[in-house]
């Protein structure tokens, strides 16, 4: 059995890493007492705080923060019809706070997730492993069999060739968790008493060609090198699917990633997943993904982007055309979805003009 952390009595973190150029992105329903917890790490950013559900509901704030708070009022207010590209009730409903950013890196974690301890019994700060990831290069070339080349205490192995020890600039960090496994319905419903209590010290670059099951409940990105493909699908009220959201975004953002030679990690940081959700509940919304995925994985393992498409923007729009032509027939839905997906695109735009961020040294 493991445990959180006690972070009481921590200090503040008075040089935090990025402070200017990092937002915390938050989804929730509740109070957020959690950051209580994270405060010597999360206190000094900012945070972008994205209500879903009723949103009259009054959301508490630990005092110190500082944030902004969007509820759905706010999102349709901001983008108009474009808001049905942004996800109700679901945690899907995060990807606002991504589009409203005006920061270089995004930290995404959810409401449920506690500090971790590492095996020593010290604290561990998510955010700060997430920064080290993403400003040190990945390898998804050629496999490194040490794991992160670039960690103190590593190097590249013999016989890894020199001409690939650059590495490429790293876009996403994927981050793990204690306690409570990322499992689906089905073996939640097996191993219902299971817990993770395996703390894996090592960071690893997934390799090109290679898909992976992505979590947005402890997640960094370079919002500038993919923010625009961080798109968690349509999910929740009115959808045939949920729980699918973090996976969608990880199927898209790998096949653009290894099409304009961005490297994505995954294993530390940890965090501690406090709550396991009711598997019943989970296998209603996940019972047609279970399904669909046997489809949907070959089609984006498959998927090939064009010369032509050089920018995020541009691989997203084919990749969504893709998704109209190659599995609408599996069911409508993603032909709703591929028409959401543009009107992601059109919105981000709106709200990140190209010329703008040109302007800001972020094209």
């Amino acid at each position: 059995m493991v445990d959180p952390a006690n972070t009481v009595g921590l200090q503040v973190n008075p040089t935090p890493l990025l402070k200017d150029e990092l937002d915390i992105v938050i989804p929730t329903i509740r109070n957020l007492d959690f950051l209580e917890m994270w405060r010597p790490f999360l206190q000094p950013y900012h945070l972008i705080i994205v209500q879903d559900g009723d949103p009259t509901k009054k959301i508490h704030v630990p005092e110190g923060y500082d944030y902004e708070l969007y509820n759905r009022n706010d999102i349709n207010r901001i983008l108009g019809p474009k808001a049905s590209c942004i996800s109700f009730k679901d945690s899907a409903c995060r990807c606002f706070g991504y589009m409203v950013s005006k920061k270089k890196y995004i930290f995404t974690i959810d409401d449920d997730c506690f500090v971790a301890k590492d095996p020593s019994g010290k604290a561990v700060n998510a955010l700060e492993q997430h920064i080290k990831n993403l400003l040190c290069p990945s390898t998804p070339l050629f496999f490194n069999t040490l794991y992160d080349p670039y960690r103190e205490g590593a190097d590249f192995v013999r016989g890894y060739p020199f001409s690939l020890r650059e590495g490429v600039t790293t876009a996403v960090s994927h981050g793990l968790w204690l306690n409570i496994p990322d499992y689906d319905a089905p073996t939640q419903l097996v191993k219902p008493k299971e817990r993770n209590t395996r703390y894996v010290d090592a960071v690893m670059t997934i390799p090109k060609g290679t898909l992976f099951p992505m979590c947005g409940m402890n997640l960094a990105f370079d919002r500038d090198l993919i923010g625009p493909a961080m798109f968690f699908g349509l999910m929740g009220d009115g959808q045939p699917i949920g729980r699918y959201d973090g996976m969608w975004a990880g199927w898209c953002i790998k096949v653009i990633c290894d099409h304009l030679g961005l490297g994505v990690k995954t294993g530390l940081p940890y965090i501690y997943h406090s709550k396991a959700s009711n598997p019943f509940v989970n296998l209603k919304k996940e019972y047609k993904g279970i399904f669909w995925q046997e489809e949907i994985i070959p089609f984006f393992q498959n998927a090939k982007l064009s010369k032509e498409a050089t920018t995020v923007q541009q691989c997203y729009i084919e990749l969504s055309k893709m998704v109209k032509e190659k599995l609408s027939s599996l069911d409508p839905y993603f032909d709703k979805l591929a028409d959401a997906m543009v009107t992601w695109i059109e919105a981000w735009d709106e709200l990140n003009p190209p010329a703008a961020a040109a302007a800001n040294g972020k094209a």
